[in-house]
């Protein structure tokens, strides 16, 4: 995968979550909530629910199933299509980017965090990150 979030100031606290062993994920990425309970994947679209930051590598069938993930944070994330604005809540936008959140995205659970600072399309800004 590419453009993963890089850890700005480190985390304080993590969740694990079970993953599929012939997934790879690097560190950094970001990861949604799969379709089973405690499951994570990468994520891939608009407004998939955030489950964390992968803080640790996992190897494409490696026989490990359990990944780490940091539940807070600030990192250097990309800016999706939309943009991020200074202040404002940020989604997960697609793959390892967000954008300014819109009304009813905390209702759905795809809230990353807080921008930090302003950025277009393509453009790697920082973000508070807070799971809730």
């Amino acid at each position: 995968m590419a453009d993963e979030a890089v850890c700005i100031e480190t985390p304080t606290r993590f969740a694990r979550y079970t993953v599929a062993d012939g997934a790879g994920i690097a560190i950094g990425t970001l990861l949604k909530v799969g379709s089973d309970p405690n499951t994570a994947a990468a994520t891939g679209a608009d407004n998939d629910k955030f489950a964390g930051i992968a803080w640790e590598e996992k190897t494409a069938s490696d026989g490990i199933v359990e990944i780490t993930a940091a539940l807070d944070g600030v990192w250097d994330i990309k800016a999706g299509a939309g943009g991020a604005t200074l202040g404002a809540l940020v989604n997960v936008g697609g793959a390892n980017i967000v954008n300014t959140a819109a009304s009813g995205d905390m209702d759905a659970g795809s809230i990353v965090g807080r921008a930090l600072e302003t950025g277009a399309a393509s453009e790697t800004i920082r973000v508070r990150v807070f799971n809730i």
